[in-house]
């Protein structure tokens, strides 16, 4: 089901960039030079997004001598998984967090902050990296690449819409239109492609969530961190670029109108009871 929603939204993104680019922009060589332009500084920052990423939280690379028991812990879970062994990193942070990036399994990395290090059971951190290996092994950074891509064409066309109302009346292919619509295209566009974006970021926790707890045979372990890792991001929310804050395993409760169609992530609550409503056959606990 929730393959099916990604797949729905993404389509939907689509049909979105399809009707602003030809209805509003007639298909021009202008909008199709902006389609472009966006489609590859959002490709761009997707090929490197694993550096991007770890650098915008100061990401250090540990080793197997540095941090064993993560190490084994990382290691087992992929082989489990049936994915190539991440990179692991640690983020000099007391919030409790973590996430996965890379542009596929063979290009992957897991950072963990010290916060999870240090907060979590290692029960729960077990569950915390199978979410993450999750997402990998569903390829969700190309999945968020893609959304962002079309995201940000509709964003580029609405722009280059708002300049040609306020510089000079745009081009023969808007004569006739009803100033009002361009405009409502122009404020609305944007807005429905983020929350499109944000509701495939959403669907894709709750599949690596159903995905971690198949890998380690234990909901409810995950279930746990979930709700520890909620508590602590209201006291130390993590420090970093905002704009990355749907990589992670959990954020903050928005506190905007309308937070859910702009939350970056399920709400726990509804994470839990999706988790606790599992069933899946014991698996083997950490050595």
């Amino acid at each position: 089901m929730n393959q099916f929603k990604t797949v729905a939204l993404l389509g939907l993104l689509s049909a979105l960039l399809i009707s602003i680019s030809y209805s509003v922009l007639g298909g021009t060589l202008g909008a199709i030079a902006g389609i472009a332009l966006a489609a590859v500084t959002n490709l761009g920052a997707w090929y490197y997004s694993d550096r991007i990423a770890l650098a915008a939280y100061s990401a250090q690379p540990i080793t197997p001598q540095q941090a064993p028991e993560l190490h084994r812990m990382v290691k087992r879970l992929a082989q489990k998984a049936g994915i190539p062994t991440p990179a692991v990193y640690v983020i000099p942070q007391a919030s409790a967090n973590a996430f996965a990036t890379g542009r596929d399994p063979q290009h992957a990395a897991v950072a963990v902050t010290q916060g999870i290090v240090d907060m979590l059971p290692a029960d729960e951190l077990e569950g915390v990296i199978a979410h993450e290996l999750t997402h990998i092994l569903n390829r969700d950074t190309l999945t968020q690449a893609v959304a962002a891509t079309i995201a940000g064409a509709i964003s580029f066309l609405a722009q280059i819409l708002s300049y040609a109302m306020w510089f000079g009346g745009g081009s023969r292919d808007n004569e006739g239109q009803n100033p009002l619509a361009l405009l409502a295209t122009v404020l609305l566009a944007p807005i429905a492609a983020t929350v499109i974006q944000l509701g495939i970021s959403r669907t894709r926790e709750f599949s690596a969530d159903a995905g971690a707890a198949k890998l380690t045979g234990n909901p409810q372990a995950l279930a746990r961190a979930l709700r520890r890792l909620e508590a602590g991001a209201q006291r130390v929310p993590m420090a970093g670029n905002p704009a990355f804050a749907p990589l992670m395993i959990v954020n903050g409760p928005s506190k905007q109108f309308l937070s859910n169609l702009f939350a970056t992530h399920p709400a726990t609550d509804q994470r839990v009871e999706r988790l606790l409503s599992i069933d899946v056959a014991p698996s083997s606990s950490l050595v």
